[in-house]
């Protein structure tokens, strides 16, 4: 197995949220309920093909002051791989504003094998503007959200079945448009149970698991929660799925 292959497990959760996001409600029309709390943990089985290749985990941790801004930090962890092949140890941290859901900081704690990495985002809302470690400041969008932030966003907003939207909220503005496509509904079976679901097939200006070529998959369950309870798609040749197995 390839690097590439190993780190495309590790990465579908985080790129599916980018895909499933739908456009921001005002702060003024923010009156619905959040369908997480803090506290809430999701448990993920990852297959490559038919071999399991690790779990992972996605945890509202608790609200934090971001720059005088209250914001739900939420993380992200992929544990697993190949023993022998490539071992994967991941972690993304992201701070997301509890009004209007912008991302105001984003991490990355990346240890694949030898491969390591550690990036650090600042993300201005009010400014539109991000920096990446200690390089120079650069433009984002208005309500930018990062990889954790759109996993949760997501989950606040829907698209129509038998719709596609575009939307340009991704912070880092050359990847905008995100296209949506609402396929279907159907019922998956996953390690956690049973859920009537919507089916979404996502596309994203990109080379990875979501391009405008891919065959990706999205199953949200279908009711005031909106988990993510599967995604498939294909990358690099090979068939990688996640499957929603516990939740606290």
């Amino acid at each position: 197995m390839t690097r590439a292959a190993v780190r495309a497990v590790v990465g579908v959760a985080l790129f599916a949220g980018i895909a499933a996001a739908q456009s921001a409600p005002s702060v003024a029309d923010r009156r619905i309920a959040l369908p997480f709390r803090v506290g809430e943990e999701l448990v993920y089985k990852v297959k490559f093909g038919r071999i399991p290749a690790g779990t992972a985990h996605m945890k509202v941790v608790g609200v934090e002051d971001i720059r005088g801004h209250p914001s739900f930090h939420v993380v992200f962890t992929v544990d697993g791989g190949v023993k022998w092949v490539m071992e994967v140890h991941d972690r993304w941290d992201s701070w997301i504003d509890t009004v209007t859901l912008a991302s105001r900081r984003h991490v990355q704690d990346i240890h694949d094998g030898r491969y390591q990495r550690h990036t650090r985002y600042e993300i201005f809302p009010e400014e539109k503007q991000y920096q990446k470690n200690d390089e120079a400041v650069q433009p984002s969008v208005a309500l930018p959200l990062d990889e954790g932030s759109f996993i949760y966003f997501m989950r606040t907003a829907r698209v129509p079945v038998g719709q596609a939207r575009e939307f340009h909220q991704y912070f880092m503005p050359d990847r905008n448009p995100v296209v949506i496509r609402a396929l279907r509904r159907d019922t998956v079976e996953v390690p956690s149970g049973r859920y009537p679901a919507v089916v979404v097939r996502p596309t994203i200006r990109t080379k990875g698991l979501f391009a405008e070529d891919g065959e990706a998959q999205i199953w949200f369950s279908d009711d005031a929660k909106s988990y993510v309870v599967q995604m498939q798609t294909k990358f690099a040749g090979f068939s990688l799925s996640l499957q929603l197995a516990e939740v606290h």
